[in-house]
């Protein structure tokens, strides 16, 4: 688990990326698709919208084990997050997240039985931040290969598990 430190460092990381991808094991294969984060804070948990009769709905039902990875290539950030996912009937939350983005996604309404949230418990991370522009990772990957050690872009941290 993480601090409410780091759980804000990490939040500042991907609230601005908004759409992560999310891995699940259909059957024994890894399967990525993107999600859309729904929250304004970040404690711990993840919440995206999903429709019940999603295949992800099914696939974390038999494995609740998942992996969502947000990326910046602009700005150098990269994030992966492992936890736990569950589907939410919490009409609370439901009705707490909805906006006019996601009402496009579910012509129905928000009160559509096949409406759910899919929460994701984080346990473990790890991130990497680029701490210079382009240029300067050229550089430091070429003065890598010519000293023949390993460049130095920037930071790199894991969390929890």
């Amino acid at each position: 688990m993480s601090s409410p430190e780091h759980k804000e460092k990490i939040w500042g990381m991907i609230k601005d990326i908004k759409v992560g991808m999310l891995v699940t094991l259909d059957g024994d294969m890894p399967r990525a698709r993107p999600m859309h984060l729904v929250q304004d804070a970040y404690d711990g948990t993840l919440w995206f919208y999903t429709r019940r009769s999603a295949e992800k709905v099914s696939e974390t039902d038999r494995d609740h084990d998942v992996c969502l990875t947000f990326s910046d290539q602009d700005k150098g950030v990269y994030v992966s997050l492992s936890g736990s996912a569950r589907v939410s009937d919490d009409q609370t939350l439901i009705d707490k997240y909805w906006n006019p983005f996601i009402a496009a996604w579910f012509p129905e309404g928000k009160d559509d039985p096949d409406v759910a949230l899919l929460e994701v418990k984080i346990e473990m991370g790890e991130h990497w931040m680029a701490k210079e522009n382009k240029a300067f990772q050229l550089y430091e990957f070429a003065k890598a290969n010519i000293k023949h050690t390993t460049p130095n872009i920037g930071e790199n941290e894991k969390f929890g598990g």
